[in-house]
């Protein structure tokens, strides 16, 4: 079942999402070659503590650290640990927050230095997709108009999307229902209504959209360990237009 938030909710959703939000900007600034993603870690940390909130990953389903760090080939839930980041790589940072009772969660993707025109694409074109998709949050469309909105502007563009991983409903649970596949016809599945609230993630890769978990349970790769990206942002129906709740301060 699919909860339906109220506008008091959604505002505490945002504020959790507003701390997910600046996380992942002071990030983006620490990403440099040399920094490794146990250092980009702790300030994460660090910095969700100071505003009083609750890093929403760590512990969660026994995941040991705060945000997830998923460099090249590796699609999402990279373990942060002592590897160095290098010039031309890409790096997704996914990162959650649980504050007052309610979670925010967002990634991004950020080129380390200067990377190749293929590494550029790929992160322009994932992020795209989270925009085509986010355009289909609308009440009276389907919750497969966002799939599909995903899945289209990955092909068309030579990427694949991966179909192992999904994004999620949100609220007072970090995942709810819905599970949001990145992948499928349109006009199919629930009907969109205000006060639903999803955070919506396309993962693209490179190559085959077929990936593998690592020996350590949690870290997903592409299978032909080519290049995968990952953008995220947390989104409430309304019966305007789409809110995206973690899209302040980016």
């Amino acid at each position: 079942m699919i909860k339906i938030k109220s506008a008091v909710e959604i505002d505490k959703i945002r504020k959790s999402c507003e701390i997910v939000a600046e996380t992942l900007k002071m990030l983006r600034r620490h990403i440099q070659p040399g920094v490794t993603t146990i250092e980009l870690d702790k300030l994460a940390h660090n910095f969700i503590i100071e505003r009083g909130a609750t890093p929403a990953f760590l512990n969660y389903r026994g995941y040991p650290a705060t945000i997830c760090a998923s460099i090249n080939e590796c699609v999402v839930h990279g373990i942060p640990n002592n590897r160095k980041l290098k010039e031309g790589d890409i790096i997704g940072i996914d990162v959650g927050v649980k504050f007052q009772g309610y979670y925010g969660d967002a990634a991004i993707t950020v080129g380390v230095g200067e990377i190749s025109k293929e590494a550029k694409e790929i992160m322009d074109i994932t992020e795209r997709a989270l925009y085509k998709g986010i355009k289909k949050c609308f009440e009276g469309n389907h919750l497969s108009d966002i799939s599909h909105a995903i899945q289209t502007t990955a092909e068309e563009n030579g990427f694949s999307v991966v179909r192992r991983f999904v994004g999620h409903g949100i609220g007072t649970e970090l995942h709810e229902e819905p599970s949001i596949l990145n992948y499928g016809p349109p006009n199919m599945g629930p009907v969109l209504k205000s006060g639903m609230v999803f955070a919506i993630e396309p993962m693209v890769n490179q190559g085959t959209h077929e990936v593998e978990v690592l020996d350590d349970k949690w870290t997903v790769v592409t299978k032909d360990r080519k290049l995968s990206a990952h953008f995220e942002h947390t989104v409430a129906i309304t019966k305007n237009e789409p809110l995206i709740l973690t899209q302040k301060k980016i």
